[in-house]
């Protein structure tokens, strides 16, 4: 089973679709013991990080995340939110990555919204079959710079984090249930994890 977190963000449905276009069903879902039994768990997020972060917290879904074992996907938000902390609202986040989340420098086009490839992609399993070519869709006003957990790296001006993982934690600051087939390629990298 694939679990979706329900949290108070935007884009779930659009994750649930893709996955159906892959032929894979996913319950969107706050509850922990659905969360904790899943086989993959995906953290969508199109929102703000200090009322989402609010909002896991309420529902002890924090300590929850934290505690999982399997495959864990963050996308965008989701992303920020693993991090230790986001200027957005000042906000403490889960920590899972140990890199702060900034708003994207005066001068840069914000949001940073349409399509960019990638500087360069690390041997990661869920980035195997992508190139710095490929181009994958971006909406996002906050960004983690590039840091020890980076997997792939986007250039907008400056360089930030476009992915990201620690152990069973995959996080991505582009949307692959956005990005066409190269997006596909990565949510079908994670659900063969």
């Amino acid at each position: 089973m694939i679990a979706i977190l329900k949290y108070n963000s935007g884009n779930i449905m659009s994750v649930r679709v893709a996955l159906k276009r892959l032929g894979h069903d996913a319950v969107i879902t706050d509850n922990p013991d659905v969360i904790r039994r899943a086989e993959k768990v995906i953290l969508p997020g199109v929102g703000e990080a200090g009322s989402a972060m609010k909002h896991l917290r309420e529902r002890e879904l924090d300590s929850v995340i934290i505690s999982l074992k399997q495959p864990v996907l963050g996308i965008c938000l989701g992303l920020q939110l693993m991090c230790s902390f986001s200027e957005e609202k000042n906000t403490e986040c889960l920590g899972i990555f140990d890199t702060a989340v900034r708003k994207l420098p005066a001068g840069a086009r914000v949001p940073h919204m349409g399509w960019n490839d990638f500087v360069s992609v690390s041997d990661d399993p869920l980035l195997q079959g992508i190139n710095p070519e490929d181009d994958v869709y971006y909406v996002h006003s906050y960004y983690a710079g590039v840091n020890e957990y980076t997997t792939a790296v986007c250039d907008y001006g400056l360089q930030f984090s476009a992915a990201m993982r620690r152990d069973n934690f995959f996080a991505t600051q582009f949307h692959p249930e956005k990005s066409a087939e190269t997006g596909a390629r990565i949510l079908e990298n994670f659900l063969a994890l």
